[in-house]
């Protein structure tokens, strides 16, 4: 009489964990609809602040230009005082505006989690207003400063004055550089809200 041994029976909860059946399968697709949802959260809050950075920007660049400028030199009795403030506000506009422009670069490499994004026409347009803005802070900003402290006064200074001519050249260029950014930021925000609308119909 011949013994065969018998073949151990396992349950079958033990086979679904063991071969990814059951209640495995469950856990994984539940793990898949969780990550899917974690990496549209993530883009959609870094998306967010994407927006949140370009608008602080030229919310300020708009400010400054359209209200403050113009306030300081219509209230002021001094158009040196004037001119004083615009300055201060100026520097501080120009590094609020960079720093929010490297964030905007920076949210943008992590949502994509590539560098590649920053050949974008919506990078490159903010690329070129932080050029521009460093551009106005390094050359043009400084040579102004240096300009009215040695006029002393822009009202005391003679019309004919060579430092008060180029003073206003001067003046020119950093109007046009803002001019510059401000034309640049509503452009990247087009680009921005374009970039949401092809990642949809895609």
């Amino acid at each position: 009489m011949c013994n065969h041994k018998k073949t151990p029976e396992f349950p079958a909860s033990q086979l679904e964990f063991h071969f990814g059946f059951g209640g495995g399968r469950r856990a994984g697709r539940g793990f898949l609809l969780w990550y899917a949802w974690h990496t549209l959260a993530t883009s959609t809050i870094l998306r967010t602040l994407e927006f949140l950075g370009l608008g602080i920007w030229l919310g300020s660049d708009v400010f400054l230009s359209f209200v403050v400028a113009p306030a300081a030199f219509s209230v002021l009795a001094s158009r040196d005082q004037a001119g004083a403030i615009v300055g201060y506000s100026l520097t501080r506009m120009h590094i609020l505006g960079v720093v929010c422009g490297l964030l905007v670069l920076l949210f943008r490499v992590l949502r994509t989690r590539g560098v590649a994004i920053l050949a974008s026409p919506a990078s490159i347009a903010v690329l070129g207003m932080i050029v521009l803005t460093v551009c106005s802070q390094l050359a043009v900003s400084p040579r102004m400063a240096a300009l009215r402290a040695r006029m002393g006064s822009i009202e005391a200074t003679s019309a004919a004055s060579p430092l008060l001519a180029e003073f206003s050249r001067l003046h020119r260029a950093s109007v046009s550089l803002e001019s510059g950014v401000l034309l640049s930021g509503f452009a990247a925000f087009y680009l921005l809200v374009r970039e949401i609308g092809r990642s949809f119909s895609s």
